[in-house]
């Protein structure tokens, strides 16, 4: 690490942030579709050859990019997200039975990395409630023949009154995630790890950062100690362990641009 003080987090490259990622290791990945993903670490994880990474993140991006890349070498086992979107080669690896996914509804998967990062255990909620959510059975892997190899557990269901409204409702116990690391992208960050997300990118990526037992930041700009006001601070330094700076012109993706002709024009 370079730096002049104790608290000085700053890798010197990405290769030299991830290089203590072992095989097996469990991740929490930032990134909403193709904004925030910290693509750069997870191409210098792709460059170290790592395999059996369980990832949490709320997608797995596309066939050609970000997590897509480590899927797409089947250097990633399980996964842990809300939406499968766009990645043609994610659902041939689950319905095949060569990945294992575990699908949550996306609020609770926000709720239970930062509960993670807060050290919350499990917390109740309603989403989810009345459905193979709570009662189990959601296929998480599925064998050669299309078969269900490994269902997903039933949760422990409660009745809670809420605010005293004398209706009482469903709701499902669901447990805290913690992962070996967390991977974030952000706008700007200082040599201790205080970070700012800009618009979008301040999506998983705080609640990512929370999560991992060692998190590491992937920056546009990196500044000096003091030169980001504290009201400004998104995520606070103690939960980022290391921080590389990559440029404002490391790529950015569009997942589906939409235009139109101009009224008017020819």
């Amino acid at each position: 690490m370079g730096g002049n003080s104790g608290l000085d987090k700053v890798a010197l490259s990405p290769a030299e942030a991830v290089a203590d990622v072992p095989e097996g290791a469990s991740l929490a990945v930032g990134g909403f579709g193709l904004c925030g993903v910290p693509s750069v670490l997870i191409g210098a994880l792709h460059d170290r050859g790592v395999t059996q990474l369980r990832v949490v993140s709320n997608n797995c991006g596309v066939d050609e990019w970000g997590l897509g890349v480590l899927l797409r070498d089947g250097r990633i086992a399980r996964m842990t997200s809300s939406y499968v979107g766009e990645n043609k080669e994610f659902a041939r690896q689950y319905l095949s039975g060569e990945l294992e996914v575990e699908l949550v509804p996306q609020g609770s998967l926000a709720e239970r990395l930062r509960a993670g990062g807060c050290g919350i255990p499990a917390f109740y909620t309603a989403a989810g409630a009345g459905t193979l959510v709570a009662e189990g059975g959601m296929p998480w892997r599925f064998g050669p023949d299309g078969s269900v190899a490994v269902a997903s557990p039933a949760k422990e269901v409660r009745r809670f009154d809420i605010a005293g409204s004398g209706e009482e409702r469903e709701y499902l116990l669901e447990e805290a995630i913690v992962c070996d690391f967390g991977l974030v992208r952000a706008w700007k960050g200082d040599r201790e790890g205080n970070l700012v997300f800009r618009a979008s990118a301040r999506n998983f990526n705080p609640l990512c950062a929370m999560a991992g037992r060692v998190t590491i930041a992937e920056v546009e700009r990196l500044v000096e100690p003091g030169r980001i006001d504290p009201d400004d601070v998104h995520t606070p330094g103690i939960f980022v362990q290391r921080i590389v700076e990559v440029g404002p012109d490391a790529e950015k993706r569009i997942e589906r641009r939409t235009t139109r002709t101009h009224v008017g024009s020819d």
